[in-house]
């Protein structure tokens, strides 16, 4: 039964995800000291003392944002007192402001944030933002003639700007005062704006460093009212677009992004937007008791020139801390975000602010249904994308990619609206940095770059510069536009620069993975305990936890290619099942019966019930698994008990990949190789039939067999 390798009698799943698991050191001691100190779990102070807290003043900064002590944004951004006077002169004079903004949901709710802002303060304030299709990201010559045209005084840029240079110039030259206020990243020349707000041009030590464009725009906003006396009924609307934005955007919820957000969220169910209001009961998000905050700001506003007053934590995991009703960031990353976003990708920027800036709740219901719509329709686009780029990478460059150390992907007839959706999607896939666009014209492309942690897109885009014409980006993301003729140029000046920062083992996708638990302690009072952690996003992630050598009890296929399995574990004789869902993997399908599962938890809410879930991020062969078949024991074959009858087992060499093989003593052979799901049953090759081995009948065969090789070798 051993002429030819099992994989030319079976159909084998695709391999597993190839990760790379960076599991945190855990340290158990410290850890349980740091609890006593500061009145919290020993698994929330190990979560925290891997996200760099070691102290119980940072922890209480960390649980308790409120407590944090803020300097006045005027003293952090050298151009905000100029910026108010500009906006104040212009209020007083009634001069015309414009603002141009982006057609992203940062850009969008930054422009609705301005707009509500300034027209209740009394100025007369309109938009602009380029169409997606035919100008690109950015203020252009075009927007800036058209504001002069119309008797425009002083422009207003949100989530843009920074890169503008000749079209602020020329704003300038037409005697326009501008304010830019952004927050990608700074070019080799700043723009001759008046005034330059951006989070990247102030202290690294600053909390308002990681704010995204709506931070600024909302610390520009308040900071004018508070200016001008004018804060009643403001705060809060800024505060709703300041969270929306944030999370979508993808922002760091650190700083002052933590403590903003945390209020935000427990706002947002009963936001008085009518937008917010509309958009919520449209995407069927539910507020839920979930403890995002017991120490959550329960007032209106903030003054952002003096310190709150401290105040110290309580337990989170106390039973008796009020759980008010909020959202969590996923409602926003994954329902109301991508709606707003579809917008700016395939539709009419307008959409989202008429949305954003009406009081009537019936013009807010019809566009969050515009936006319910054309999000269905980017869906189903962003999948026929995906599935075309997946078709063209497999054939001409998957090959090359441990050479290349980054993928180039130009196709025509593609929506450019959406081609950086689909470069994550790629990302994810293939673990290298994306450039992926498409064809305006025959002489002309536009594209999007994702990328992973080790490589800087905004810096592979100036090392490109002299090749591409319009740019910009931070290190996870950027867009570009280039002439056709520099497509191949541009294709090795990228692989020249990956090949420079990237080494072969930054090629597969990196978990971060906290601690390692067993399913018998996953429950609702380990749900409640990580709340403290709440709102996660950016630089302050999810926990992730892992468990080795879990069995995989059911699995099947459920929506589009999402796996939907049970997985269980035995601790002292006693068997331990808990249900997960493996989003997009239907690649994987099926899984092997024994891996490690690495995964973040879950509430799921049905028939009234509420149950704790795994969502799997990672799985991988056992390790105990993976060190037999790379480095079969010696020696390699042993005989063993099983259910009272006698077997052997032992690895062959098999084509490339070792082989287990076990065998009865009336000569049956089962034989498998590693991350197969269909193994090989019978005498011989030629009669043998296939079988699902993740059968418990099999499964625990396998089983004894490796004990056995384990104990022998």
């Amino acid at each position: 039964m051993l002429d030819r390798p099992v994989s030319e009698l079976s159909k084998p799943r695709k391999r597993l995800p190839d990760q790379r698991w960076q599991i945190y050191p855990q340290k158990p001691e410290f850890a349980q000291n740091l609890a006593a100190l500061t009145n919290i779990s020993p698994i929330v102070s190990q979560l925290l003392i891997n996200r760099g807290m070691e102290t119980p003043e940072q922890v209480q900064a960390f649980l308790n944002p409120e407590s944090l002590v803020l300097p006045s944004p005027l003293e952090d951004f050298p151009d905000l007192a100029i910026s108010l006077e500009l906006l104040q002169n212009a209020i007083a004079s009634q001069t015309k402001i414009a603002i141009c903004g982006d057609y992203d949901a940062d850009g969008m709710t930054s422009t609705a944030l301005l707009l509500r802002s300034l027209r209740t303060l009394g100025a007369q304030v309109d938009y602009a933002i380029p169409s997606r299709m035919h100008e690109g990201y950015g203020i252009n010559k075009r927007i800036v003639e058209e504001f002069h045209s119309e008797g425009v005084g002083l422009i207003l840029t949100v989530d843009n700007g920074i890169s503008a240079f000749e079209p602020v110039a020329r704003a300038r030259e037409l005697g326009l005062a501008v304010i830019i206020t952004d927050h990608h990243d700074i070019p080799q020349k700043l723009p001759p704006a008046n005034a330059i707000l951006n989070p990247k041009l102030i202290a690294e030590s600053s909390p308002y460093r990681g704010v995204a464009g709506v931070g600024v725009a909302y610390i520009l906003a308040v900071s004018l009212a508070q200016q001008l006396g004018e804060t009643k009924g403001l705060i809060q609307p800024m505060l709703a677009l300041f969270t929306l934005g944030t999370i979508a955007d993808l922002a760091p919820l650190t700083g002052v992004n933590r403590r903003w957000v945390k209020r935000g969220l427990q706002h947002l169910p009963k936001s008085n937007l009518a937008g917010i209001q509309a958009l919520i009961q449209v995407a069927g998000v539910q507020a839920r008791g979930d403890g995002t905050g017991a120490q959550g700001h329960r007032g209106t506003g903030e003054r952002l020139t003096a310190p709150s007053s401290p105040s110290s934590p309580s337990s989170p995991s106390s039973p008796s801390s009020p759980t008010p009703k909020s959202l969590k960031p996923e409602d926003i990353g994954f329902r109301l975000g991508p709606r707003i976003n579809a917008i700016g990708r395939i539709g009419n920027p307008q959409t989202v602010i008429e949305l954003l800036t009406t009081d009537d709740m019936g013009v807010a219901l019809e566009r969050a249904m515009q936006c319910e719509q054309i999000n269905a329709s980017r869906q189903l686009m962003c999948e026929q994308i995906e599935q075309e780029a997946i078709a063209y990478v497999e054939t001409e460059f998957v090959a090359s990619l441990q050479q290349d150390r980054v993928l180039i992907v130009v196709q025509p007839n593609w929506h450019h609206g959406v081609i950086g959706i689909v470069a994550s999607r790629l990302v994810e896939r293939y673990g290298v940095p994306v450039f992926i666009g498409t064809y305006e014209d025959e002489g002309h492309i536009r594209g999007s770059a994702r990328s992973i942690p080790e490589f800087h897109v905004f810096e592979a885009l100036e090392y490109c510069h002299d090749l591409l014409g319009k740019f910009g980006g931070h290190k996870a993301a950027g867009g570009f536009s280039l002439a056709a003729e520099n497509l191949q140029m541009l294709r090795s000046r990228l692989i020249e620069f990956a090949n420079q920062c990237l080494e072969p083992q930054h090629l597969k996708p990196l978990l971060k993975i906290d601690a390692e638990v067993n399913l018998n302690h996953i429950n609702q009072q380990l749900y409640q305990q990580l709340n403290a952690l709440h709102p996660c996003g950016m630089d302050n992630p999810d926990p992730v936890f892992w468990t080795p050598n879990v069995q995989v009890v059911e699995q099947k296929i459920v929506g589009k290619g999402h796996i939907k399995l049970t997985i269980a574990q035995t601790i002292d004789n006693q068997e331990y099942k808990i249900k997960a869902i493996a989003w997009r993997w239907g690649d994987y399908f099926r899984l092997p019966p024994r891996v490690d599962v690495a995964y973040k938890l879950r509430e799921n809410y049905f028939n009234g019930n509420t149950t704790i879930e795994l969502e799997l991020i990672g799985v991988r062969l056992p390790i105990q698994l993976q060190q037999f078949f790379a480095s079969p024991p010696t020696p390699s074959s042993t005989t063993f008990e099983y259910n009272q009858r006698q077997y052997t087992c032992g690895f062959y060499k098999n084509g490339i990949e070792a082989e287990l093989r076990i065998k009865n003593s009336e000569g049956k052979v089962l034989a498998m190789q590693p991350g197969h799901i269909i193994g090989l049953l019978g005498t011989n090759r030629q009669n043998a039939k296939e079988v699902d081995i993740s059968q418990p009948q099999y499964d625990s065969i396998i089983q004894a067999a490796l004990q056995a090789l384990l104990v022998k070798s």
